[in-house]
């Protein structure tokens, strides 16, 4: 309750597990957002419901707590005013819900594109709504031009619209417009039974989808009050391991493509594929989408599956050294990425940056080392933390974090429990809230269930959300042809970023 006696509230829900979740006033509001924009607590994530919003608090390292406000007449204090991080949350939250932010200086739509029909789906007032031009944020200044890319981009990659201002080559602002591929997660997810809910949270971002079943089933377990067996907490952090292997060899190939040295790209390539093949021994699919369910994992590791993975590791350790001395070796990448696409350190402590994103500018938050989820409080790995913050020190955060998954996935192999894979789950009411740790960075997920089990609200944050506004000033005073590059090296999610 550290976190909460800075926060006048006016009282604690008894079913909110397992940090704190408080009922606030205006007063209590306020107070939280000022501990915010003096620099005291991070944001974790910001969301609304019909009538009421809801703000995750972190006081770093592991101090954790939800505080709600009512919103009687529709409003509530804006929070970006204060501190900007929280700008597109509230800007989705009104396009959503209809709750408008009071004192907002930005109060375009986000997600909402015109293209629903309605004004506010969620919300206890909808109403009818036309599409309308988007004003993109205006730049002044002699000698300036704009560049529009996208949102549909050559490559198979999800859509997104990039606005830059320029002058000549370099970048004097970027803006970012998203929400094109909105699939109506969170409406989906009302009233959803806890097996169809699970499928759709492992479908947020494809990418991240063992992150996203496993924040969600432990979102559920605390709301129920339940755990999963041992050997399923050791086979969920198998699968985030393998997860996270994969996207950093397919991170640091595709980086140097965007460098033009093609070579890493395939020899990481080979190894992502190495990575899938692996996982798809042991567990039966390439992506493990659908394996993490509430109360355990849905399949047992495969006959083989773990020699296979072994083998798997053996041939990284004999490849991998290799390619990262060519990386650090080739003077034309280092040309590219050294001192390219650089973020803040402060910027990264404002938003509360995670993932390679965070810790290439010396933020060293990690949800697996900081909140200690099962297994990983038994597991021994390092969390590794650069100060340069930019596309190089990025890539090496990723061939470090590649170096730490081995040595975790090995471990969790030779410590494996016996027993069973997934516990009892007796539905009922309860609210429950887990940050899991995906390879870009920590998830959220924010749950309530009703009587019957099923989810009354649910709420899916992706790192993306942070990371986003920080691309866009990593990039200005960078050249446009270095967008490609600075953009691959943060590989933010679109969909992750689009409920």
């Amino acid at each position: 309750m550290a976190l909460l006696d800075r926060i006048p509230h006016l009282l604690v829900s008894p079913s909110h597990r397992p940090w704190p979740r408080a009922e606030v006033g205006e007063e209590g509001w306020l107070a939280a957002i000022g501990l915010l924009a003096g620099g005291e607590l991070t944001l974790l994530g910001l969301w609304g419901e019909a009538a009421a919003v809801h703000m995750a608090l972190l006081k770093e390292p592991n101090d954790i707590a939800v505080v709600s406000l009512a919103c009687a007449d529709g409003k509530f204090p804006s929070v970006a005013v204060r501190h900007p991080p929280a700008q597109r949350l509230e800007r989705t939250i009104r396009d959503l819900f209809g709750l408008a932010a009071v004192g907002a200086t930005d109060m375009r739509p986000w997600l909402d594109h015109g293209a629903w029909g309605v004004r506010a789906p969620l919300g206890a007032d909808s109403a009818a709504r036309e599409a309308g031009p988007y004003e993109f944020l205006p730049a002044k200044g002699e000698a300036l031009h704009q560049v529009a890319v996208g949102p549909v981009h050559a490559g198979i990659i999800e859509p997104g619209h990039f606005r830059f201002t320029a002058n000549g080559e370099y970048v004097v602002r970027l803006e970012q417009r998203l929400g094109y591929v909105h699939k109506g997660t969170e409406q989906l997810m009302q009233r959803a039974s806890l097996e169809v809910a699970a499928r759709l949270a492992g479908r947020v971002s494809g990418d991240s989808t063992v992150a996203y079943g496993f924040a969600f089933a432990r979102a559920a377990e605390a709301a129920l009050g339940i755990e999963a067996p041992p050997r399923a907490q050791y086979l969920r952090a198998l699968m985030a391991e393998l997860e996270r292997l994969a996207n950093h060899f397919g991170d640091i190939g595709a980086i140097c493509n965007d460098a033009s040295f093609a070579l890493m790209h395939a020899q990481t390539g080979i190894l992502r594929e190495r990575v899938l093949r692996a996982a798809d021994a042991a567990f039966g699919r390439r992506l493990m989408m659908d394996l993490i369910v509430p109360g355990g994992v849905a399949r047992e590791i495969a006959p083989g599956g773990a020699q296979a993975i072994r083998a798997l590791l053996a041939e990284i350790r004999k490849v991998f050294p290799r390619l990262v001395e060519l990386y650090d070796n080739t003077a034309s990448l280092q040309d590219r990425t050294v001192t390219t696409g650089i973020v803040k350190t402060e910027y990264a402590r404002q938003f509360g940056a995670g993932g390679y994103v965070g810790r290439a500018s010396a933020r060293g938050f990690d949800a697996r080392k900081d909140l200690g989820y099962a297994p990983y409080d038994h597991l021994v790995f390092d969390v590794p933390v650069l100060q340069a913050g930019d596309v190089n020190a990025r890539v090496w955060i990723r061939i470090r974090e590649v170096e730490q998954s081995l040595a975790l996935i090995e471990q969790i192999l030779d410590a494996l429990p016996g027993g069973g894979i997934a516990g009892e789950v007796k539905l009922g009411a309860g609210e429950g809230l887990a940050v899991v740790e995906a390879f870009r960075g920590d998830v959220l997920v924010w749950l309530r269930l009703d009587r019957a089990g099923h989810v009354a609200r649910c709420h899916l944050r992706d790192a993306s959300w942070f990371h986003w506004p920080l691309l866009e000033t990593a990039i200005e005073s960078n050249i446009i042809a270095d967008f490609p590059l600075c953009n691959k090296s943060f590989n933010c999610s679109y969909s992750g970023v689009d409920l």
